[in-house]
């Protein structure tokens, strides 16, 4: 199967997604990446650049929507209280 190439919106961050299926006929491969704004952090990624290695069939076994299970993944990583903190320290100014 050929690279999939999905974009999205979470949280008001545009996001692209990559997805391959099957690379190097041994594994899947998903690039995720912030793009609006650039390399804006994500709750699994400080950079917003995550490649992630997974046994082939995986994402088709939970029913094949990458986009809905990177948004679950995001979601899911977003009630971390490194995520909150983040956020947190973010919306506030720093005065040292």
């Amino acid at each position: 199967m050929e690279e999939q190439t999905y974009r999205f919106t979470w949280q008001n961050i545009e996001i692209e997604a990559t997805y391959t299926p099957l690379k190097w006929n041994v594994i899947a491969h998903l690039q995720i990446r912030s793009v609006k704004p650039e390399a804006a952090p994500l709750p699994i990624t400080e950079t917003g650049y995550r490649s992630h290695f997974h046994q082939p069939g995986t994402i088709e076994a939970h029913g094949g929507d990458v986009v809905g299970q990177v948004i679950a993944w995001l979601d899911e990583e977003s009630e971390s209280c490194e995520w909150k903190a983040y956020l947190e320290a973010s919306r506030q100014y720093t005065l040292f």
